[in-house]
């Protein structure tokens, strides 16, 4: 069986604080108050990503903040003090949007499920970072908002993840209002799973982590690939891919242990094979 050890919990430190226990890989945007997206940031929580899939003793990744504010999108101070740059920032910006949409497709695309735990404001990048996760689980105190288009910068990345998420109308609603939404009504737009009390936002996600880390990680890296795929396609394409999918799956050994451990009524021993 596909056992989850860890004798000492194996930390890091930076701006990005990484920590792996019980097969749970938790990355924490460490440089508040306002935990920025700046280019340190990204290549660093980017890096952690890449490092994971190498890594058989990870099996679900959960993205939390340090402090009062989930995440304030990107670093605004740090772009604008490359405006007096000779091509005024140009340079600059193309390579902290391009370094943004890396982040967020390796997390969509990354083979291991990741939970955003999110206690506090997640605002404009840091609400894209709350969207590109797969689940997202909320304190009662956590605050969305889209607000680009109140300081003449429209929330243009942001809002690729954001209108996957929720629906047009519920998108254009934060994209041109900018205004700050609350807990519930995130969770009524689709954006995150769960609302829960703050004292309980941690043993909550800990317990849907470590749920899906029992799974076979074979099985949960197919369906997660799968998913993703199948949602840009037509319903037919979607179908045969996920009818390829299925064939391939039900070859695997684990699914063979799995349906057999059903039938027999016993408790499935995976080898994520």
């Amino acid at each position: 069986m596909a056992e989850i050890v860890a004798i000492k919990p194996a930390v890091t430190e930076g701006p990005v604080a990484a920590r792996l226990e019980k097969g749970v890989l938790r990355l924490t945007l460490s440089n508040p108050p306002a935990n920025a997206l700046s280019l340190t940031v990204m290549a660093a929580l980017t890096e952690e990503l890449e490092r994971a899939k190498d890594d058989k003793s990870v099996r679900v990744i959960v993205l939390s903040a340090a402090g009062k504010v989930f995440c304030a999108g990107h670093d605004l101070k740090e772009m604008t003090a490359r405006r007096a740059d000779p091509d005024r920032g140009r340079a600059f910006f193309e390579k902290t949007f391009a370094a943004c949409a890396t982040l967020m497709q390796a997390i969509v695309r990354h083979p291991l499920p990741v939970i955003a735990e999110v206690d506090g404001l997640a605002t404009a990048a840091g609400l894209q970072l709350v969207a590109s996760c797969d689940l997202a689980i909320a304190s009662h105190d956590a605050t969305f908002c889209t607000p680009g288009v109140n300081i003449g910068l429209f929330c243009s990345t942001p809002m690729v993840a954001l209108s996957r998420n929720v629906s047009r109308k519920h998108a254009m609603e934060m994209l041109l209002t900018g205004e700050t939404i609350d807990a519930a009504t995130a969770k009524e737009f689709g954006l995150v799973n769960r609302v829960v009390p703050r004292e309980y936002l941690n043993q909550i996600v800990t317990k849907y982590a470590q749920t899906i880390a029992s799974k076979s990680s074979l099985v949960v890296k197919v369906g997660k690939e799968a998913f993703y795929a199948q949602a840009e396609m037509g319903l037919a394409d979607a179908y045969a891919h996920t009818g390829r999918v299925m064939v391939e799956n039900m070859l695997a050994r684990d699914a063979e242990e799995g349906i057999g451990a059903f039938i027999g009524k016993r408790k499935p021993e995976w080898t994520d094979e």
